[in-house]
């Protein structure tokens, strides 16, 4: 069974509809199961990031959900559209842009453009309009002439995105868009990302950049033999993982040895004057540490909270997978 926590948003109020419900999904290979019954209910205008090593399945998830490919078993609706009985209908209300760019280099950034226009039946002049008002949105007026094969990797990859929204998607999937990227290049598709949710676009993201899900994703799952291991918050997840602590710092030995008797179940630096003590990093335990010390008439100089990272949590719950390097100064 999957390690669950409770729904909840990191938007006020009570939470929109699902625009994504799954449950059940299978698909297998021969013999091998790629998926073997997820369940998904993904809230309208959220952020929703699928983690998992390679092979994990995440790709095959889009690829389903997204009607590219059908599943072997269970049942998904996205966009309020049965997945299986109106196909056309999902295929209306969603966009894709994969992990490798569906941008044609040998023409211009406009022309792209244009072709997706066409695809999507717009008239010649709402087609350039939309064109014209996406390549402005995404800083690439200035290219549009030049073939897209000249483009730098980001702009590829924001002329992708823009190509995908010519159709007005509500919600969009993106398979591991940064991949590959610089980290300017990445830290500006996680702005587009930012915009397209406040907007009231829902995304689906896949990402192997643990850093990404934790900066974009309202809720993360991960993923692992084809099957989700956890899901909730990055917060959440964080608290699944042992190794949390609160750290308190003096300045006082006196303060220190006082602190130290009434929070006897602390770790002591008598050098540094600190103490440590295991804890999830959450409101009850941090406050439980608060009232003891107060309790003992005694204050830190400095408290800090340290929690489990998603790198952590990663390789807890799927068994020390092969992650790619995590370092944001990392060019793939």
């Amino acid at each position: 069974m999957p390690t669950s926590v409770m729904p909840t948003s990191k938007r006020n109020g009570p939470r929109p509809p699902a625009a994504v419900f799954a449950v059940g999904l299978r698909k297998s290979y021969g013999d091998k199961a790629v998926l073997d019954g997820i369940d998904l209910a993904i809230p309208a205008g959220s952020v929703f990031a699928l983690l998992g090593p390679n092979g994990a399945g995440k790709t095959t998830t889009v690829k389903i959900l997204s009607t590219l490919i059908a599943a072997d078993g269970g049942q998904a609706q996205v966009a309020g559209h049965d997945l299986a009985g109106d196909p056309q209908a999902v295929r209306a209300a969603i966009g894709v842009t994969g992990q490798f760019s569906a941008v044609d280099g040998l023409i211009t950034g406009e022309e792209n453009m244009l072709l997706m226009a066409d695809l999507h039946h717009l008239t010649r002049r709402e087609g350039r309009r939309v064109s014209a008002g996406l390549l402005e949105r995404f800083d690439l007026t200035e290219a549009a002439k030049k073939p897209a094969a000249a483009y730098s990797g980001g702009m590829k990859r924001r002329l992708d995105i823009a190509m995908t929204l010519v159709g007005s998607p509500r919600i969009i999937f993106l398979d591991e868009p940064t991949t590959g990227l610089d980290p300017r290049s990445r830290h500006a598709m996680w702005q587009i990302i930012r915009e397209l949710v406040a907007g009231g676009v829902t995304v689906f993201l896949t990402t192997q950049y643990l850093q990404e899900a934790d900066e974009l994703a309202d809720r993360i799952a991960v993923l692992n033999d084809g099957r989700i291991v956890a899901e909730g918050t990055a917060d959440e997840l964080k608290r699944l993982v042992p190794g949390g602590h609160v750290r308190l710092r003096f300045t006082d030995p006196a303060a220190y040895r006082a602190a130290a008797s009434a929070l006897g179940d602390a770790t002591r630096d008598d050098a540094s004057l600190t103490l440590r003590l295991a804890g999830d990093g959450s409101q009850r335990a941090l406050r439980s540490v608060l009232d003891r010390l107060e309790s003992a008439r005694v204050e830190a100089d400095e408290l800090t909270v340290h929690t489990p990272d998603l790198d952590d949590v990663f390789f807890a719950l799927t068994g020390g997978a092969d992650v790619p390097d995590q370092h944001e100064e990392t060019v793939r």
